[in-house]
Order: structure tokens, then C-alpha cells, then sequence
């Protein structure tokens, strides 16, 4: 069972940072910071997770471990003294998007979800709410301690200057990609019949008293609610797409609602109950599906655009802001691509998915390729890729690795930044270390005089 917590840990909270324990154990409090506390299976439940994930690491790391927990209990002290606030919409966001990732893994199969983790989708939402909370809490502080951490260039070239030249790293060949992203349109007689076959859905409920929890598990497209009878569980307003809210909201205790269409597809709705500002409503999602005729009306549009810029008829840049779907991020960056690793647009080509690797691998740079299709939350997608650059490999420099070496820099500020901030916070804030790990030679800062101050 503990494997199939950790999964979940990594899955749900993607972070280092583990907030949610199993506290059946015999449990005690290994450090008191501010009105936060570390408990004995916080530490040993992440010392599970990096074994879990790094396979054997040497039990002295949990000096390092502790630290990092106390050092994040501190933030989160600070967080509720300076009143920085996370709001309910937002955690709640996060939580479905975990479970709905999960529920992917697991083909939308909800039983199968239930099985593995012994709670509903609805209890573990319940059971990591707070931590999840607390988690955000602690990104807010440290992203306002490190927000004015910046550096000039000639701070970026000190610091390049300080590496020694038998330290800098070397570089594997990067590539920069842009791309163009296009989502299919489908047709009106599609939009149509799906329409046609919700309303029928609708009628069997109002006229012919069919059971709309029912219905909802055996026809509607939202796999996380249908599985429940299509209860999305309470929420409130802000939580929902435009469309859907607008309509939420305007109904009365357990009224029904007409069909109405968001970008996921058609819906039809009751509202169960509301508490002020807060409804639980019920649904029935249907979506469209794509028809070949679609796809291949959506790969003649993208040929025509690769053929425009290829023939420098149309730029690359301007295609992207007629043709790219808005949601991407590429879309406000130009088209450019940011690798999710490292957070900027170099990839190497291990961080290439593989559809995209084989396509540029006999590209120049400069080239359009052909179009590739792909899936993004069950939506058939259409992409083009554009070849921007390509390095070959090299150690690191400034002329072709500014970019990176300045986020290095601005790192290195970050962390002289939050080395500052805790050890102000440390001198005002009530800290007291368990004498277990007195021995622990990074936390001597921490436990002068085992309690601070």
C-alpha cells in the first residue's frame, strides 16, 4: 500500500515537497516552527519517496530532508503571518486536474481509480485539500522572497567568469523549434447530431422519468463526474467555463436545464443544491467527434500555410497568430517552443517527444515540416513544426548560451536571496529541533540554543 501512496504523492502533488502522510503509525513532532510543526512520518514519508524514486539513498540524507521540511514549515509560517491567501477555486482547479491526469493513466476507468487507492475520487480530493493548500502557500512565499532576484549582464558574464574552465558544462546538440498549432474544426451536421442526441437524453428524463445519474453514467463524455452519476460536487462561482456558469447559476433548486454548448461539447444540467455563493450541479456532457472529411479539411489548411511560408509568402510568426490555437503557450511566445524541463527553448534530443525527433531529424534549419498529428485531453490535434536552430555539441559559452548561463545567475541571486530571508526569519520565529538530530551538522543555524528565539 505504501508503493501505491508514493505513486499518488508523485502524481497529485508533483513536487519534492510532500505535504500528505499516512499518520496510522505512532507519530511525534521532530520540530516546532512558528505555530507549524514537522512530524516524524513527514520526514520519513519523503526519505520513503527519494529512496522510492533514487533507489538507496544513505540514511544521512535526512539531515538534508529535515532541513528542507523545516525550511518549508518556515515559509509557511511566514505565508499565514503576511496574510497571503490561495483561494478555494484554485485548489480545487488543481486537485481535479491531478485526479483527471490519474483518471487518463487509468483509461478514465473510475472503478479502477477507487480499487487502486481504496477512496473515491471525492475522498482524496478531501484528504489532500489542505496539504495541496499548504503546498501553494509555500510557492507564493518564496516566489514573493525571490521576485526581485534579477541580474544585469555584466553580472551574468562575473558569474560565467567565476566557473572554471574545466567545470563548464558541455552541451549535447539543442535544437529550437517553433510550432503552429491547429485544432480541427468539426463540421455543423456533427455538432448537429450530437446536439439531436442529448436532447433526446433530455426528454427521456423529463418525459419519460428516466434516471438522469443513470444516463449520466452510461452516455456522458466527462468520464470523472459520469462515473457518478454526473455530480460535479460543489464549487464555487468562477470554477466553470462562461457558458456553463452562466447557466448554472440562473436555475433553480433542481431544475433542469435546456441544452446549452461550452468549447467541451453539449451539456445538459440540474442543479441539486446551493449553499450562497456555492452550487452543486450534475451534468451530462456529449462531445462532437471529428469526421475524416474533418481531418483531412484541417491538413489541407495546414499544407496551404506551410507551402505560404515556405515560400516566404507568409512568415512564420504572422501564420502562427492566424492559424495557432490560443491555448497553447507557444501562441503568446511567438510559436516558440519552451521545454517543460528547463523552462526555456533549447531541447535537447532526449527531451523530444519522439513523433516531433523524427520529423526534424533530416530537417534544415529554416524548414517547415509536414503536419503531425497528436492528442491533447482526447482532442485530435495538428501541428507544424518550424526548425529555428540547431547547435551542435559544445562547451558552454557565452555567444551561444547566454540564455542559459544567465538563468544560472539569476539562480545563484534566488538563493542568496532565500539564504538571506531565512536567516532573518530564523532570529523572529520560535523554532525548536528535536535533540534527536542534534547531529545534524546543516541544522547547527537552526538549534543554537535548541530553542529560537
Amino acid at each position: 500500500m505504501k508503493k501505491l501512496l508514493l505513486f499518488f504523492f508523485v502524481v497529485l502533488m508533483s513536487s519534492n515537497f510532500i505535504l500528505g502522510q499516512d499518520k496510522k503509525v505512532i507519530d511525534k513532532i521532530i520540530a516546532n516552527v512558528g505555530n507549524e510543526y514537522v512530524l516524524l512520518s513527514d520526514l520519513e514519508q519523503v526519505y520513503a519517496q527519494m529512496s522510492e524514486e533514487r533507489g538507496y539513498i544513505p540514511e544521512e540524507a535526512k539531515c538534508n530532508l529535515f532541513e528542507n521540511l523545516i525550511a518549508s514549515s518556515l515559509m509557511l509560517n511566514q505565508a499565514r503571518l503576511d496574510s497571503i491567501e490561495v483561494g478555494d477555486e484554485e485548489v480545487e482547479a488543481q486537485l481535479t486536474a491531478r485526479i483527471d491526469q490519474i483518471l487518463g493513466y487509468m483509461g478514465g476507468d473510475v472503478r479502477q481509480f477507487e480499487d487502486f487507492y481504496g477512496q473515491s475520487t471525492a475522498e482524496v480530493k478531501s484528504r489532500f485539500r489542505e496539504d495541496l493548500k499548504n503546498k501553494l502557500l509555500v510557492e507564493r512565499m518564496q516566489g514573493s522572497v525571490m521576485q526581485d532576484a534579477t541580474v544585469t549582464p555584466s553580472e551574468v558574464k562575473a558569474f560565467y567568469a567565476r566557473i572554471p574552465k574545466d567545470s563548464l558544462p558541455y552541451f549535447n546538440s539543442e535544437v529550437e523549434l517553433g510550432e503552429i498549432v491547429y485544432k480541427p474544426q468539426v463540421n455543423q451536421g456533427e455538432k448537429d447530431r450530437t446536439r439531436a442526441a442529448l436532447e433526446d437524453i433530455r426528454k427521456r428524463v423529463l418525459e419519460d422519468g428516466e434516471d438522469f445519474a443513470e444516463l449520466a453514467k452510461k452516455y456522458s463524455a466527462d468520464l470523472g463526474s459520469g462515473q457518478q452519476g454526473g455530480n460535479l460536487g460543489w464549487a464555487k462561482r468562477g470554477s466553470y467555463v462562461p457558458e456553463f456558469e452562466a447557466t448554472a447559476y440562473n436555475l433553480e433548486k433542481d431544475e433542469y436545464s435546456e441544452v446549452i454548448e461550452t468549447d467541451f461539447g453539449y451539456h445538459f444540467m440540474q442543479l441539486l443544491d446551493r449553499r450562497g455563493n456555492s452550487i452543486n450541479v450534475r451534468h451530462i456532457l456529449l462531445r462532437p467527434q471529428l469526421t475524416e472529411e474533418d481531418k483531412i479539411r484541417s491538413l489541407g489548411i495546414l499544407d496551404t500555410v506551410k507551402n505560404l511560408i515556405t515560400a516566404d509568402s507568409l512568415s512564420f510568426s504572422f501564420a502562427v497568430k492566424l492559424y495557432s490555437d490560443k491555448e497553447q503557450q507557444s501562441f503568446n511566445n511567438d510559436g516558440r517552443m519552451v521545454n517543460p524541463k528547463t523552462g526555456n527553448t533549447f531541447f535537447e534530443i532526449a527531451d523530444l517527444d519522439p513523433d516531433i525527433y523524427f520529423t526534424i531529424d533530416t530537417m534544415k534549419v529554416g524548414e517547415v515540416s509536414q503536419p503531425i498529428e497528436f492528442e491533447e485531453r482526447g482532442d485530435v490535434m495538428y501541428r507544424l513544426i518550424y526548425l529555428q536552430s540547431r547547435t551542435d555539441p559544445h562547451r558552454a559559452n557565452l555567444k551561444q548560451d547566454y540564455s542559459k548561463i544567465r538563468t544560472g545567475a539569476i539562480e545563484e541571486r534566488k538563493a542568496q536571496f532565500m539564504s538571506t530571508w531565512i536567516e532573518e526569519k530564523i532570529n523572529s520565529t520560535y523554532i525548536k529541533i528535536d535533540k534527536a538530530y542534534a547531529g545534524c551538522p546543516n541544522l547547527v543555524k537552526w538549534q543554537e540554543d535548541s530553542i529560537r528565539p
